[in-house]
């Protein structure tokens, strides 16, 4: 079930720059507190939804030129929700959730841990503080980040799909690439995404066989409030 479920996602995402990778609700639900817990059975299949380099040019800039007149907030954020969410007339027989990275609880808290479904799904290797055995960082607080096999850095977490009609016990899951496997450069990698991100080095800790053009690294360099003149917007809210 859940390889058909995966060929007919792939077949309305994969053209527009997305990747999709399957997971169980228990295997996200299992390496989190309580209070992150994605409230469905363990069997539940899910699918954590990627942006790679090619969406800018795939779907957003096509989205912009049609849809310029009903862009009223972040244009990726509603692109990636059209995308998404046109997801669901492929599957008109099955319930389909989607939960997309930029909602929060009325806690505050993200609705989801992006970075954590990604590496259970094997999407990409989440890097944190506890990979590096020789600790340099004392009490500083140290945010870890995911790293794609192939897009090094280059990649967004978007939203996740989840289908609550569908139970896949048997599904197995697949341990995401430990490309950045040596704790040198594990130490270069955490370093630089928290003390020098805005240089962007870090996407670049793996040799990556993509990354965003220099157009796109302009777009998501300008302050979001600025973004709309770069794409030829004017904002209807203001």
């Amino acid at each position: 079930m859940e390889g058909r479920v995966a060929e007919r996602l792939r077949g309305a995402l994969g053209p527009f720059g997305f990747e999709v990778h399957a997971f169980k609700v228990g295997w996200y639900n299992a390496v989190l507190q309580p209070a992150f817990h994605l409230p469905y059975p363990d069997d539940t299949l899910a699918f954590v939804v990627l942006s790679t380099p090619s969406m800018f040019d795939k779907a957003l800039k096509p989205f912009v030129n049609k849809e310029r007149l009903k862009i009223i907030r972040d244009p990726v954020d509603q692109c990636v929700s059209h995308h998404l969410s046109g997801v669901k007339e492929k599957f008109p027989d099955q319930k389909v959730d989607i939960i997309f990275d930029y909602e929060i609880l009325p806690s505050r808290k993200p609705k989801f841990l992006a970075q954590t479904a990604a590496h259970v799904a094997g999407a990409a290797y989440y890097y944190q503080r506890k990979d590096v055995k020789l600790d340099p960082w004392g009490k500083k607080k140290i945010y870890g980040v995911c790293i794609h096999p192939k897009y090094g850095g280059w990649f967004a977490i978007r939203g996740l799909l989840l289908f609550p009609d569908i139970q896949v016990p048997f599904l197995q899951q697949s341990a995401p690439v430990d490309c950045v496997s040596t704790e040198e450069k594990r130490t270069e990698l955490l370093e630089q995404f928290n003390f020098h991100w805005q240089d962007g080095c870090y996407r670049d800790i793996i040799e990556v066989k993509e990354r965003y053009s220099e157009e796109q690294k302009a777009y998501f360099a300008t302050p979001p409030a600025e973004r709309f003149r770069l794409l030829g917007l004017t904002r209807f809210t203001e």
